[in-house]
């Protein structure tokens, strides 16, 4: 490592007494908001620079802010040297919630927040000042030691280096400086975990209604208000935990529960006594990463003891999810040849050191965070390739994904994702052959897209080229050094096993012939001629979308019907067909021989080298088999139908870029679907499961005919595919939607032209004052009406933030505007469902336009078998039930919900509660209605 010199002291202070206060870098802090820019010069002088004079200000001295990144988007600059706080607060606290804006820091370290950018830039530096109060009052024993780790990081130019060496009364640094990435290697610090034996078969105990009465009242605690809705709920929901009477008939519980019923808690109350008395595990299940830790939060009701509640509950993700510290390792060793590294590996390592369960999804890792320190040296860390290598890995014995996997084969309750059951009910089990016999499947209403995802065959450019990965590593350097390849994890498992020998000479050769590195180019730009059958196959596949599609002059995805091929295709699908059988029979030689080891050597096998075998066996099957045979069947029936109940098609993947530029292609591929994927969803269950609890909000249709209303919900969520019909339930809303909400139809707002609609936009969100979310159905629309209105509403005092503009994940995003009362945010799909913003700082909703059905091939082919326009119309209803509820989430909530479409038709009223006004007008009645009923300039309206 070169001797790279730690930055320059700050020029503020001489040194100090330990006694005296923490001395601050002499510089001047930046902030940004509503109302343009504020800059707080060391001297102490208030300036309101434009963006042009920031950045000349900034060009050759760093600058203190929150959040340096989306400061220089909002600059126009690329970076720019700063002491961003958030790096502080990272180092100071890690694994602790913080909004990434100066009110944020404010909050959390417990300092008066500010109320005017000018106390935004004086709050900063209280924030800095209180973080190294902290840091130098520090008593607890850390997995990750501050003083060596800050002397690393300011050997890669971590400005705050010497102002933390400082309060930590160690200006020179540690006495024994680590050289290279040494003060980041935190694994050898990390509790491990130990291996107990299985649990045993759950008991068969019937959970009776009075029973989860008893534990709702005990979860809500004396002197809780009478909740009679949230009582009737639990009752009905312990008819989901009772014994199967009969096999492969699971007992099934629709049970819709309006918003404000509380029904997490109370499906947890019979959940808890389920596993209580019959010493079980009861998996829960949801959509958004965002329910699952509320669902977590709400546990501790249950588990007010930490300790034992890490005992009796566990969420589990995907292995995607978490961090490997194995590429971690790897990521370290880069440090001593690449010290710039330093910085982002040293603020991660802080994390890894403090984090409860190593989730880089969620939970108590920062969702900034990425954004400060790029996503390939923190996300990029987990094993996103499937290539964990088990029990071989030097860190197996501390991993957060096996401790994750065996805390919840103990855990009474564990709370997932659909994803991840789906694919675990569907193979057996991911990591073991453990499948709970008890589901919750919360946010139920999402069923049919989760099953759509888990079941469905994409033989496309990146996923030949990541099965090729997966099979024989990298092909050039860098990064491919983690990318083990087949052979690197598994041949000192079979040593002496010819056969198997042979199997994987056998793998490397077939594999090799499937997408390389520079694919995409190759197919793009036919700068080259395709290399091996995978290529020639997907380069017909495009001209065949290319030749049919529509719309390809635009900037979106094109997608072309499996009929009237064009001339080589089908040749080309059989040679690839041949070749992947070339590949599926050696590796299904190869998982047969590692479990033939697994019985042959059952009685000498050490419990590690069982592990490795097994997980071995299920990864190729899991990540290889099942994925090639898909791949050989749709390519074999490719001139003919597909099977009864599937629907394919070819489709070329693209992303709009900057004005100005073409569209960008990122994959082509052919794909199948099923058009019902509850089907094989509900065949997954029925073999193990007992009892199946399916809730939301939104289950049913709304269009007044009960029977038919069910019937959808029964049908969209599987529940109709089992043997014995599920049982109903329904509790409405306690809240009093007719005074709390209005819903209004703009009728003379040209929807298709932009300047309209932002004009909208702006005035309705001024008369507002805020407190509005922006909904758009695609996000170039929400992009161009983002451009118009931005700067005029933040002039007029209200914060704006958009989804895919601010460079911020979404639950960032979301913990900003909650925390904002005045604040705007842009956004699509994934604001419209799952988001929860109780009080003023939610309002108002603005929908651009009526969000009918994208018409792909897909969506056309399950109209037609649905229902045509009637399965249109109830996707729409849902839409817009999910949306209309973000709107009111407590007794106090007050809102009105916007469509600035006047082809809403009447027959879509049933998406709002009954009884709440749809006024049908005009923009400025609408604006005079939004500005009496959530205005800021007035009272709130009485709600009684």
């Amino acid at each position: 490592m070169s001797d790279t010199p730690l930055p320059s002291p700050p020029e503020s202070a001489a040194p100090q007494s330990a006694s005296s206060g923490p001395r601050l870098p002499g510089t001047d802090v930046l902030v940004a908001g509503a109302a343009g820019l504020v800059l707080l010069t060391a001297e102490g002088e208030v300036e309101m620079p434009t963006p042009a004079e920031a950045r000349t200000r900034i060009h050759d001295r760093p600058v203190m802010v929150c959040h340096a990144r989306s400061m220089a988007r909002r600059l126009g600059m690329d970076s720019f040297a700063a002491y961003d706080v958030l790096e502080l607060f990272a180092f100071v606290h890690p694994a602790v919630f913080c909004r990434p804006t100066p009110r944020g820091l404010a909050e959390t370290l417990d300092l008066p927040p500010p109320s005017s950018l000018e106390e935004a830039a004086l709050s900063l530096l209280r924030s800095a000042e209180r973080l190294l109060i902290d840091l130098r009052a520090h008593d607890r024993t850390e997995a990750s030691e501050p003083l060596s780790m800050a002397w690393a990081m300011g050997r890669g130019g971590w400005l705050w280096a010497p102002v933390v060496l400082d309060a930590l009364g160690h200006p020179a640094g540690p006495e024994k400086p680590s050289r290279g990435g040494e003060a980041f290697k935190i694994w050898a610090h990390l509790p491990e975990w130990e291996a107990e034996a299985p649990r045993p078969p759950p008991g068969q105990r019937t959970v009776m209604p009075e029973d989860a009465r008893r534990r709702l009242a005990r979860l809500l605690g004396d002197g809780a208000e009478p909740r009679p809705q949230q009582a009737d709920y639990a009752s009905a929901a312990a008819a989901a935990f009772a014994p199967k009477a009969w096999e492969e008939q699971p007992t099934v519980v629709l049970s819709e529960a309006g918003t404000g019923v509380g029904k997490t808690l109370a499906y947890l109350a019979a959940a808890s006594v389920w596993a209580e008395i019959n010493d079980g595990a009861v998996w829960i299940s949801t959509y958004t990463r965002n329910l699952q830790h509320q669902i977590d939060d709400e546990l501790d009701r249950l588990h007010p003891d930490p300790a034992r509640k890490a005992r009796e509950v566990v969420l589990r993700k995907g292995r995607e999810n978490y961090l490997c510290l194995l590429n971690m390792e790897e990521a370290v060793r880069m440090v001593e040849t690449q010290p710039r590294y330093a910085v982002a590996l040293g603020l991660m390592a802080r994390w890894a050191a403090k984090t409860r369960d190593g989730d880089l999804s969620g939970g108590d890792f920062p969702g900034w965070l990425p954004d400060l320190v790029g996503r390939g040296r923190s996300q990029g860390l987990a094993d996103r390739r499937g290539e964990c290598i088990h029990s071989a890995c030097p860190h197996y014995n501390r991993c957060f994904i096996e401790r994750s996997v065996r805390r919840a084969r103990k855990a009474s309750i564990v709370v997932a994702n659909h994803a991840l059951v789906m694919v675990q009910a569907a193979l057996g089990g991911m990591d073991d052959t453990h499948l709970p016999s008890r589901y919750v499947f919360d946010e139920g209403h999402h069923l049919f897209d989760a099953a759509d995802s888990a079941f469905s065959a994409h033989l496309t450019g990146g996923e030949t080229a990541e099965l090729r990965r997966w099979l024989v590593g990298g092909d050039s350097g860098g990064r491919s050094s983690r990318m083990r390849g087949l052979r690197r994890r598994v041949e000192d498992l079979l040593s002496g096993d010819e056969a198997a020998s042979e199997a994987l000479d056998e793998i490397d050769r077939a594999a090799r012939r499937l997408p390389a590195d520079g694919w995409a180019a190759r197919l793009s730009r036919g700068e080259e001629e395709p290399k091996g059958p995978a290529e020639a196959f997907l380069s017909l596949v495009r001209r065949q979308v290319l030749t049919h599609a529509k719309g390809r002059d635009g900037p979106y995805s094109l997608e072309a019907e499996a009929v009237a091929i064009v001339d080589g295709l089908p040749e080309a699908a059989r040679t690839l067909a041949a070749e992947l059988t070339r590949l599926v029979d050696p590796l299904k030689t190869l998982a047969e021989r590692l479990r033939a080891r697994l019985d042959d050597e059952a009685d000498s096998l050490d419990t590690q080298s069982r592990t490795r075998l097994d997980a071995a066996a299920r990864a190729i099957d899991r990540r290889a088999l099942t994925q090639a045979r898909a791949w050989s069947d749709m390519l074999r029936s490719l001139n003919d139908e597909p099977p009864e109940g599937a629907v394919d098609w070819f489709g070329v993947e693209r992303i709009p870029q900057d004005a100005g530029l073409p569209s960008r292609e990122i994959d082509v591929g052919f794909y199948r679907h099923w058009i019902d994927p509850t089907w094989p969803f509900a065949r997954s269950l029925e073999s193990h499961a007992h009892g199946v609890l399916v809730t939301s909000a939104t289950l049913t249709d709304s269009t007044g005919d009960v029977e038919s209303d069910w019937t959808v919900a029964e049908d969209r969520t599987g529940a109709s595919r089992y043997p014995n019909p599920p049982i109903r339930a329904r509790v409405p809303s306690p809240f009093d939607y007719p005074k709390q909400t209005r819903v209004i139809v703009v009728r003379d707002v040209d929807r298709d032209d932009p300047d309209r609609v932002a004009a909208a936009y702006r005035a309705l969100v001024t008369a507002s004052g805020g407190g509005a979310l922006a909904l758009f159905t695609a996000i170039s629309r929400m992009k161009a009406v983002h451009g118009r209105v931005a700067g005029s509403l933040e002039e007029a005092g209200i914060p704006v933030f958009g989804q895919h503009v601010d460079g911020l994940d979404l639950a960032t995003l979301v913990d900003i505007f909650r925390g904002e009362e005045n604040a705007c945010l842009f956004g699509t799909d994934a604001l419209r469902d799952g988001v929860d913003v109780p009080g003023r700082s939610l309002r108002l909703i603005v929908f651009d336009r009526v969000p009918w059905p994208r018409p792909t091939i897909l969506h056309r082919a399950r109209r037609d078998a649905f229902g045509r326009g009637r399965y249109d119309d109830m996707i729409t209803r849902y839409r817009l039930k999910q949306a209309f509820g973000r709107l009111v989430r407590r007794a106090d909530d007050h809102g009105v919900f916007v469509v600035l479409d006047s082809r809403l038709p009447s027959r879509l009223d049933g998406a709002f509660p009954d009884g709440v006004e749809i006024e049908r007008c005009g923009l400025a009645e609408a604006v005079e209605t939004v500005k009496r009923f959530v205005g800021s300039g007035g009272k709130p309206p009485p709600i009684s």
